[in-house]
């Protein structure tokens, strides 16, 4: 787990520099076997030593570690329970979070919308670190790559930290473009035809 522990504080301080975190917000994990390595519970992404990040396993119990893990911890394993996901991103950045203040989904008004499973859905709000908002989330990213969580944040899964941490930039860029959007006028929603033929370009290629 001493690869994964650099990892996770690796893409800590990336998810810091870029802005998708501040404070201790945000959190990662990644899981290799029955085990998980999750960012602890009160200390800045920015700061973290590989040290610093607990392992527990899928039951959520610490089996190395000093560190109180992530209150997030619930809702990355019930992400692990529930998809094939490898490692988890949650962050509270700033267009992600002004969609899911806002929004029931993110509309496809740009095909890269695609690389994330479509619409991304805006998990209804719970309390940080409940059961409830686990089942929310689980059920908000079926199908997807990612999704929101009311008046939150934003999750994303991936098979690796990078795979995760890069659906999280691209949710980041496709929530700014709406926002953006919304300032000049009423974004145009791709359909479900233009979406397909995106897809067939994309296999024909």
């Amino acid at each position: 787990m001493d690869e994964l522990r650099r990892e996770l504080c690796e893409y800590g301080r990336r998810a810091a520099a870029l802005g998708l975190v501040i404070g201790t917000s945000g959190n990662l994990s990644a899981r290799e076997g029955d085990l998980v390595v999750v960012t602890p519970s009160g200390v800045a992404l920015d700061r973290l030593r590989p040290e610093d990040c607990p392992v527990v396993d899928l039951e959520g119990r610490v089996v190395e570690g000093e560190r109180k893990p992530s209150s997030e911890t619930p809702m990355h394993l019930a992400l692990y329970a529930a998809t094939g996901a490898r490692a988890v991103v949650h962050t509270h950045s700033v267009f992600a979070t002004v969609v899911a203040s806002t929004m029931t989904e993110l509309p496809p008004i740009h095909y890269n919308a695609l690389l994330l499973g479509g619409a991304v859905r805006v998990a209804p709000y719970a309390t940080y670190g409940t059961p409830e908002l686990a089942r929310n989330v689980i059920a908000a990213i079926e199908g997807r790559q990612a999704a929101l969580m009311a008046s939150h944040g934003a999750v994303t899964i991936g098979g690796g930290l990078e795979q995760a941490f890069e659906a999280t930039r691209l949710l980041e860029w496709l929530c700014e473009v709406y926002v953006r959007a919304l300032g000049v006028g009423r974004p145009t929603v791709l359909t479900e035809d233009q979406l397909t033929a995106v897809i067939e370009r994309a296999f024909a290629g």
